[in-house]
Formats: structure tokens, sequence, C-alpha cells
């Protein structure tokens, strides 16, 4: 099965955009869309796993620290966080690389960086 996203409130929604434009079969929810805007980090990892979705982050902080929180209690389908120094055509390509790539269950409990 492949890789269905979900973006939470920080993530450069001009990244969202470019990906449903070069590949229009992706699943990649926004903020908006999955309803995690104003949500603590905790609940977007909980939404996102009730519905089967790989979080898309920005925040390298305080996220990756959350996520090993969140598994202590649950399975997660995954976390990837993104550079915001990266330059959107990177981001777009790498996280296109990940969607072709690799399949859902090879992100379950696992938390990977772009770039790759």
């Amino acid at each position: 099965m492949r890789i269905r996203f979900q973006a939470d409130a920080d993530f450069n929604q001009k990244i969202v955009r470019g990906l449903r434009r070069r590949e229009s079969p992706i699943d990649f929810r926004d903020a908006h869309e999955g309803g995690v805007i104003g949500v603590a980090d905790l609940d977007v990892l909980r939404i996102a796993a009730e519905s089967g979705r790989v979080v898309v982050s920005h925040d390298r902080k305080t996220m990756p620290g959350h996520f090993a929180r969140f598994l202590e209690d649950r399975a997660s389908p995954g976390l990837i966080i993104v550079s915001q120094d990266l330059d959107i055509s990177s981001a777009i390509e790498d996280i296109l690389l990940i969607w072709i790539a690799s399949l859902a269950d090879d992100w379950v409990n696992r938390i990977g960086f772009v770039p790759v």
C-alpha cells in the first residue's frame, strides 16, 4: 500500500501544492484538510495515526520527542521531518522519491529526515 501523508500546521504549503501538481495520485492532506491547525503535536500524531497517515513536518526541535512519547503507548504510521533550509523543489523531489520507492509498512514507527 502506498504512503498517505498528513502535513502539520507549520509545513510549507508550497511543497504540498508542488507535490500534488507533480504527482496527482499522491494522497497528501494539508493541515486544514486534516483538521490539525492549532492542534498539539501529540494530537496531530494521533489524528494522523487514526487515518493511517505519515506526519510530515518541519519541526525538528520538538516533533521527534513527541513522536517518541507517542510510540510509548501506540503505533504510528511514521514521521518525516523536512529541513526548512531545503529548497522547495528539492523537498518535493525527496518526498516523491519516498512515496515512489517505499510502502506504508516501511514507515510504521519510524522517523525519517529530508533531505534523504
